[in-house]
């Protein structure tokens, strides 16, 4: 049994099946999955999803969304973590983070920004005592200077994709990694040798679904010009995803699976009592 710690049901791109999306994931074995918010606007459809499928959601704004974002989401985000703290579905403030992979995020002016939401709702996760959820894409070193400044609970590196150095600095703060379908590419050679080193206790898996489609549901853009279309990444390939790392670890999926389960759910406590 599966749980995919980051899988955005919410997304447009399961509008037109979601519920059979998530069916097949447990048909495949998902037991639960992980929802993130990534704007205050989704908040609600979130939570109502999580609910509505017996799964868990996180409330946060994503940095790829700090550009539209205002001071007063923050404020909001405080009264939402308030109102929703006897919801046992609520796990994790996220998905949060920096992000310095995207042009447009890397000017030093929103580079700024996203320090102040980052931080803000570090602050929040702290004041809520809720685990987060990060967005690590090139920033795995600042992103350990906010936590180091503004200690949490516990939570996931969603994701990761860093150095050894960086997986034992999070791992040392309380921190699991999460691992998906990057790892399925054979040219994926350092992240491979990651997931096979790092400790077992530090890894849980995810989909991010519909995003990072694993090795085989990816087309090159050759071949999206022809006509070929990109396939849709989904929470029913977790199993499969898993099955390379059990092979990466030379581990069999059941023990893989149990591993897996409990570290999410010491990352994300209230995982274990939803």
């Amino acid at each position: 049994m599966w749980i995919d710690t980051h899988c955005h049901l919410d997304a447009a791109e399961f509008d037109a099946d979601r519920d059979a999306v998530r069916q097949a994931a447990r048909v495949a074995g998902v037991t639960r999955c992980v929802i993130p918010a990534v704007h205050a606007a989704h908040w609600p459809q979130v939570a109502q999803l999580a609910e509505r499928h017996g799964d868990a959601y996180a409330l946060g704004i994503h940095p790829l969304y700090v550009p539209q974002a205002q001071q007063a989401d923050v404020l909001a985000l405080d009264r939402a973590l308030t109102e929703r703290r006897d919801d046992p579905r609520l796990v994790a403030v996220g998905e949060i983070g920096l992000d310095f992979f995207v042009p447009e995020l890397c000017t030093p002016p929103m580079r700024e920004r996203q320090w102040f939401f980052y931080t803000a709702q570090l602050k929040l996760a702290q004041k809520h005592g809720l685990p987060v959820i990060l967005h690590v894409r090139r920033s795995a070193d600042l992103l350990l200077k906010g936590l180091r400044q503004c200690p949490v609970v516990s939570g996931i590196a969603h994701a990761f994709n860093g150095s050894t150095q960086q997986a034992e600095a999070f791992v040392d703060l309380g921190f699991v990694l999460g691992f998906g379908g990057t790892l399925t590419y054979e040219r994926s050679l350092q992240l491979r040798r990651l997931a096979s080193e790092v400790p077992l206790s530090a890894l849980v898996l995810e989909t991010d679904a519909p995003d990072i489609p694993p090795q085989w549901l990816y087309q090159t853009a050759e071949q999206r010009a022809l006509g070929v279309p990109q396939g849709r990444n989904s929470p029913a390939e977790l199993p499969r995803i898993a099955q390379v790392l059990a092979g990466l670890r030379g581990l069999s999926l059941a023990d893989l699976a149990a591993a897996t389960r409990a570290n999410a759910q010491r990352a994300l406590p209230q995982l274990a009592a939803a």
